[in-house]
């Protein structure tokens, strides 16, 4: 990087402009000069009336104050304002940080503010609901309701809420929390709770109901949520509830075999491309079995590769010499690994206790029973409702959102990397999550806003884009001992000042400039 100015006259006056710019080569083997900085005007002119006046902050006099910049080798008119005279030849560039992304807090910024945030818990979700349905028109009657669990890589503690639990991250050698969220159906979240990692996912949809309706009210929403959430007893009280709580909420296959004999005198209707549905009422419940192609395709595959490979382990241990124990050792691990629909669909022939394994004593077979009611369920979803007479169509839309919660737990655990937690107390674990959660509320405003204004792009690409904006401290040395410093942002490129149009945004103005006694050292 270098610095250069260009001259330019206006009614007389001459007029320098200052840049700092780089060499950049392109294709061909061409040289091209990148604009990098603009630093604007440094008086030439030797006419009071034609002076540039800058606002600066003094650091002595920790006050603002009017400057007039001039390079070293001009002559300065009486002003009334400091004058300073600048070594060009002296000029450095310090601190260079990415900017254009977002504005980073220093961590330990944010960790003197961890013990202030969570009073303003309920404030935050009261604003929320306000914040989206002035900004994207949204509703709350529709909520999606999840859980995930964060883990900690340090030893058990003592007490609070790390506690070992059900890992939907595979790390069940570690100590977590769960985390429980709410969505609407567009994927703006409205709340969420942290909870001890032995957390049981069936023991928490009564209080959070609880919390909800003491936040925002009793009102008729529905609430939509996977199968292993709630219990027989919950349900009922929903249906018995004085204000109505209705629920979508996902069934266990295994309670397709009761219903099937009703299901088979139904019709299907077709709600969408490859998605078809059918509909029975029970004892005051909608049951909805619904059937996606899209889906069938991919638990066929996956069930036959599972399978493929199961029978294919099943024969190698048929040829091997083993006992017994070491069989059923080996039949476990397989197991495992081929998973629970695999698995019913053989029935192995195992020795007696006193036989020796060999390929007479050891077999196994296809149940063709179980495989052709694998194939007609497969594809297949049952869901359960007390919205009696409502639109299938809608039902497993309002179903098919889970996966913006999924997709939440996914951002906040990969982009904005909620880990790794070192925090000790609960307090300021719930404020680490805190801040996890406000980062996501951003995340999904810009998200919002892209599918109106920029289709085709994610916060990812648009962050990744304009990461390259960055921010450098310009260092300018006096002639009288002190530094002025310019504290500028880099120009955005084609590609990225099209992306601020289209976003209608545009970058704020650059911060005021310094002006400190003595120099500042290079490592500052």
């Amino acid at each position: 990087m270098f610095l250069r100015h260009k001259l330019r006259r206006k009614d007389g006056k001459e007029h320098r402009y200052w840049s700092i710019v780089e060499n950049r080569r392109v294709s061909g083997g061409r040289t091209v000069q990148r604009h990098v900085l603009y630093l604007g005007e440094i008086n030439d002119s030797q006419r009071a009336a034609w002076c540039q006046t800058i606002e600066a902050f003094d650091e002595d006099g920790q006050q603002g104050r009017q400057i007039a910049l001039f390079p070293e080798d001009r002559l300065a008119p009486t002003l009334n304002c400091d004058v300073v005279h600048v070594r060009l030849s002296g000029l450095r560039l310090h601190r260079p940080r990415q900017w254009g992304a977002c504005a980073l807090a220093h961590k330990d910024n944010l960790y003197r503010c961890l013990d202030r945030l969570l009073v303003h818990k309920a404030d935050l979700f009261s604003f929320l609901q306000h914040r989206w349905k002035t900004l994207f028109g949204a509703d709350f009657e529709v909520l999606l309701y999840d859980l995930t669990s964060t883990y900690f890589e340090c030893d058990p503690p003592a007490a609070g809420k790390r506690r070992f639990g059900y890992s939907r991250d595979k790390r069940s050698d570690c100590v977590q929390v769960v985390i429980a969220l709410i969505v609407t159906p567009d994927g703006l979240p409205l709340a969420y709770e942290v909870m001890a990692g032995n957390t049981s996912d069936k023991t928490t949809l009564r209080d959070f109901i609880r919390r909800i309706e003491a936040q925002y009210g009793r009102a008729q929403r529905t609430w939509v949520m996977d199968r292993g959430i709630p219990t027989e007893k919950v349900l009922a009280e929903m249906r018995a509830s004085e204000t109505p709580i209705q629920y979508l909420v996902g069934t266990p296959r295994g309670r397709l075999g009761q219903l099937e004999q009703n299901f088979l005198t139904k019709p299907w209707a077709q709600v969408r491309d490859a998605v078809q549905v059918k509909l029975v009422e029970q004892d005051g419940e909608l049951y909805i079995l619904a059937r996606s192609g899209a889906r069938r395709d991919k638990e066929q595959a996956m069930r036959r590769r599972r399978l493929k490979k199961l029978i294919k382990r099943v024969r190698e241990l048929r040829q091997q010499k083993l006992t017994r124990d070491q069989l059923l050792i080996k039949l476990g691990a397989a197991r495992k690994e081929a998973g629970p629909a695999a698995w019913r669909i053989i029935d192995i022939q195992l020795p007696d206790n006193d036989q020796v394994v060999t390929p007479e004593t050891f077999g196994f077979k296809l149940n063709w029973q179980k495989l052709r009611e694998a194939r007609r369920r497969e594809g297949s979803y049952l869901l359960r409702s007390n919205v009696t007479g409502g639109d299938p169509a809608q039902l497993w839309a309002f179903y098919l959102q889970l996966v913006e919660v999924e997709q939440a737990f996914k951002e906040l655990k990969g982009d904005l990397a909620i880990r790794p937690i070192y925090h000790r107390t609960d307090e300021r674990i719930e404020a680490h999550i805190f801040v996890a959660f406000l980062s996501y509320c951003l995340q999904v405003t810009l998200k919002q806003q892209l599918r109106s204004l920029a289709p085709g792009l994610t916060p990812r690409s648009v962050l990744d884009k304009m990461a390259a904006i960055q921010m450098v401290d310009v260092h300018l040395p006096t002639t009288d001992g002190r530094t002025v410093i310019l504290s500028r942002h880099t120009e955005p490129e084609m590609d990225q000042v099209i992306l601020l149009q289209r976003l209608k945004m545009s970058l704020p103005a650059q911060p005021p400039p310094k002006v400190i006694a003595g120099d500042v050292p290079a490592s500052s």
